[in-house]
């Protein structure tokens, strides 16, 4: 059997204070007719990554409204994982394509998880490529499925989209978080939704100062001087390199900064530790480069210390699927500065809720302008929060599941 995840329980009562009562009551209005039906989600890993940290909250909310969800984790060993990261790399357009030996691999491991599903799922979600091919293989085992794309298809290698688009065109519903993101060729209905993030998750609940600087020094942070962090995987796609360079072209003004690199390795991600490694080899010794992981301790309330006290946010990625980062560095009403890459820009309106930018110069220059002027850097993370608030945040989210819901059976 596929493993299952064992999940907490959430109430959407909570988020009324939060998102309003007009749209906790149109969620329960739409869940009404859905009471009882039987949803399965799959995904490649429970840990990690955006899309775990999006169905701890998703699927228990879901099972308050009276679905009954399960999220199921697919079996894969090394082999598997490291042909799913050069898929992942060239679907958002790494040049190599996967070996005939990684396509083999990546197929049979699609054919054990579809024999281990169990049948009689009224709705089966099937996240991201890893087991894309299990609705081609078992379609009798749900009655209507759907395939959720998390990353940035807009530019991909052609050969490896060409090679996959037969397992994903003939789902009956996909969803993508921007329309750039859709490919050329792809049937059934095309739903443009993007991801939300928790407010009461433990990373985005309301933290005081006080609580945020004792975690901080914990971990050998100057909470007197200014700090600048990203919070994301070790990943060439978020650049930490090029964060680190705008960070040295700032410090040669700035003397008193700081930079934290906080992420967590992944088990779907063999690559990680090298590029980690090669993220402290490019920090050379500077004792104000912290760069930390869940290794060193760090989790969900730690990120939300270092985002809560940071004078500036960074995700300077090159590619994006949407970055959750992003929504949850604004929630926290801190000044942010992202890559004008791939869902990013639909969380920032440059100039208004953060800033955007395609260089390490144009980067250091918005960080320099922020430190300089702490009001620029209030008023735009204000603005943020609001945006998040309206746009960004899960209950939001769960409604337009529920819509599709609707949709598909």
């Amino acid at each position: 059997m596929l493993q299952p995840v064992a999940l907490a329980s959430k109430r959407l009562a909570d988020y009324t204070h939060i998102v309003g009562r007009p749209l906790v009551e149109e969620i329960r209005e739409l869940a009404e007719p859905l009471h009882g039906r039987r949803v399965v989600h799959l995904s490649a890993t429970a840990f990690g990554g955006g899309v775990s940290e999006i169905l701890y909250t998703l699927v228990p909310l879901m099972r308050d409204v009276g679905l009954d969800v399960e999220w199921q984790v697919i079996y894969g060993r090394e082999e598997f994982f490291n042909a799913t990261k050069v898929m992942h790399n060239a679907l958002q357009g790494n040049p190599q394509d996967l070996t005939e030996e990684q396509w083999a691999t990546w197929s049979q491991y699609n054919e054990m998880n579809a024999r281990e599903l169990s049948r009689g799922w009224d709705v089966c979600i099937v996240h991201d490529p890893q087991p894309a091919a299990v609705f081609s293989l078992a379609p009798e085992k749900a009655t209507g499925w759907i395939w959720r794309c998390h990353i940035d298809v807009s530019t991909p290698n052609p050969d490896t989209l060409a090679r996959l688009l037969p397992y994903i065109e003939g789902y009956p519903e996909t969803l993508f978080h921007v329309d750039a993101y859709v490919p050329p060729g792809m049937n059934g209905n095309v739903n443009i939704v993007p991801p939300a993030i928790d407010p009461l998750a433990p990373k985005n609940m309301a933290l005081s100062h006080e609580d945020a600087t004792y975690v901080c020094r914990q971990f050998g942070i100057d909470t007197e001087r200014p700090m600048i962090c990203q919070v994301s995987r070790f990943d060439p796609w978020k650049d930490p390199l090029g964060v680190i360079d705008a960070y040295r072209i700032v410090k040669a003004d700035r003397p008193d900064v700081q930079l934290a690199l906080v992420g967590s390795m992944a088990s779907d991600d063999p690559e990680g530790w090298d590029f980690y490694n090669s993220t402290l080899a490019h920090a050379d010794g500077d004792p104000d480069i912290h760069i930390l992981n869940n290794f060193n301790n760090v989790g969900a309330i730690e990120v939300n210390a270092f985002q809560s006290l940071a004078q500036v946010l960074i995700q300077k990625s090159t590619r994006e699927g949407f970055g959750l980062t992003v929504s949850e560095a604004l929630w926290k009403g801190r000044p942010f500065i992202g890559g004008k890459v791939g869902g990013i820009p639909l969380q920032v309106s440059d100039g208004e809720t953060g800033y955007l930018v395609d260089s390490v110069e144009e980067c250091a220059e918005r960080v320099g302008a922020i430190l300089d002027d702490p009001q620029l850097g209030r008023a735009l993370g204000l603005r943020g929060k609001e945006h998040v608030r309206t746009n960004f945040l899960t209950p939001r989210y769960l409604r337009d599941y529920l819509k599709i819901f609707r949709e598909v059976l």
